[in-house]
């Protein structure tokens, strides 16, 4: 199986350009620093077109900082680009992971063993709580498919096949581009995950995140708290109540 590897950057975080590098460096295979789109420069109309709101249940209930719009967007560039190429999947990693190259590679390689049946597998920072279904291991490391699909989007090998499905399920999309993955119950495709994987998050060691956060008042916290944890809720019974393939893999086969 031939993979391709994409290491998003944004070209502004200039602290991030030697891990990005570095990333590639050490990943193991051939691929480019991808240039992630700026939310912040994004024209209004292109927005307009890219984002909606309430398309399916239960709906976001925040609005799309600029920065999670780029990011969602730089996932669905990556996602296009791979359907013009010969590589069968492709590694997705973000500028903020850690990478400890003895590790990764036996996750890598747990994870290629299994991206043509699954056809997205996160590379987890952190453990998964839950219900999950069993699917291999090599090690310490255990590939599952959780019930309550995981955040975050450190690092992935997505399939060419769930890419274009991806694509096209969220065209246009109205939540942040792991709260999408994460929605089985839309997409009918339950995201696989292996951990311990040999990728961290060290984005704090760097500059810190590249979506925006803005000052609100202890009223707007708390109120934010409020529908965070009503949507959450919402979420997880969604999860049991998904008819997506409990084994992964896209429900009915890639759109």
């Amino acid at each position: 199986m031939k993979t391709r590897a994409y290491v998003l950057h944004l070209e502004r975080a200039t602290a991030r350009r030697a891990n990005a590098q570095a990333l590639l460096d050490t990943c193991g295979l051939e691929g480019e620093i991808w240039p992630a789109v700026d939310g912040a420069q994004c024209p209004a109309d292109e927005i307009e077109n890219a984002v909606g709101t309430g398309l399916f249940d239960p709906p976001y209930p925040f609005p799309l900082k600029t920065g999670e719009v780029g990011c969602f967007l730089s996932h669905r560039a990556i996602w296009a680009d791979m359907q013009q190429r010969q590589a069968d999947a492709a590694l997705i990693i973000e500028d903020d992971a850690g990478l400890d190259p003895k590790s990764f590679a036996k996750a890598f390689d747990l994870a290629q063993r299994h991206i043509g049946s699954l056809g997205y597998i996160q590379f987890q920072t952190r453990p998964q709580k839950g219900p999950v279904t069993a699917i291999d291991h090599a090690g310490d490391m255990a590939l599952i498919v959780p019930q309550l699909g995981g955040l975050r989007t450190t690092a992935q090998l997505v399939s060419r096949e769930t890419a274009a499905h991806l694509l096209a399920r969220s065209s246009p999309f109205d939540r942040p581009v792991d709260t999408f993955v994460q929605s089985h119950w839309h997409t009918g495709l339950r995201p696989a995950m292996i951990f311990p994987s040999g990728i961290a998050e060290i984005a704090g060691q760097l500059d810190g995140s590249t979506i925006q956060s803005s000052q609100k008042s202890l009223r707007e916290r708390l109120s934010r708290e409020w529908h965070r944890g009503r949507f959450r809720r919402r979420v997880a019974h969604s999860s049991e109540r998904s008819r997506a393939p409990a084994t992964g893999g896209i429900a009915g086969g890639p759109a």
